[in-house]
């Protein structure tokens, strides 16, 4: 489980394709002393498992054919900006929202307009996703925690203040550009519930 809270912006040293997975390497500053084979980490919002430690200050993965079909790792390179945020652990504060790192699937941005030293974003959905955000509700981008300004359609909007634009990756977004998506995932419980609610009725 995660937060939205991003904690380093890392970037990816080293990509292995193969038939029905590809493995990555990860660089990051963070402190990874504690860290260990098995846990989890957010990268740009999808929970990847850490599989070996290479080399200082980087660590590996493998995503699996599910996971590259629905983010934009199918496309990465190498020197890509990476959001980087570590598992919760017991005690830490919860500044974001309860994001599970398991991305629904790829937004494109819209648009990008400067509002002072903000930045307003409006990214489009694929339909399927758009009906799980509301305005004022929680959506994760590349892995940050951000709330819906404006819904209309497809399409949605939210607004980056000047922190989120200098310490994330979305600072450097451009009409065009790909972005994994995880919407909040009470939504899909209320869907869940209603379905069966009207299958019974």
């Amino acid at each position: 489980m995660f937060t939205g809270i991003i904690q380093d912006v890392g970037a990816i040293a080293g990509i292995r394709r193969e038939p029905e997975q590809t493995h990555m390497v990860f660089k990051t500053v963070l402190e990874m002393a504690n860290w260990q084979l098995g846990d989890s980490v957010a990268c740009n919002g999808c929970c990847l498992t850490i599989t070996e430690f290479p080399q200082d200050h980087a660590f590996a993965a493998t995503l699996s054919q599910e996971s590259l079909n629905l983010t934009i790792f199918s496309d990465a390179a190498e020197g890509d900006a990476i959001n980087l945020e570590p598992a919760l652990r017991m005690g830490d504060a919860l500044g974001g929202h309860m994001v599970t790192g398991h991305v629904d699937g790829v937004g494109v941005v819209k648009s990008v307009k400067a509002v002072g030293e903000h930045r307003e974003l409006t990214f489009r959905l694929p339909k399927s996703l758009a009906r799980y955000v509301v305005k004022k509700g929680s959506v994760a981008i590349n892995g940050v925690s951000l709330t819906v300004n404006l819904v209309d359609g497809c399409d949605f909007t939210v607004n980056l203040i000047p922190h989120t634009l200098s310490h994330t990756n979305l600072g450097g977004l451009k009409a065009g550009a790909e972005v994994n998506i995880e919407t909040d995932m009470y939504g899909r419980y209320v869907e869940r519930l209603m379905q069966f609610q009207t299958e019974n009725s």
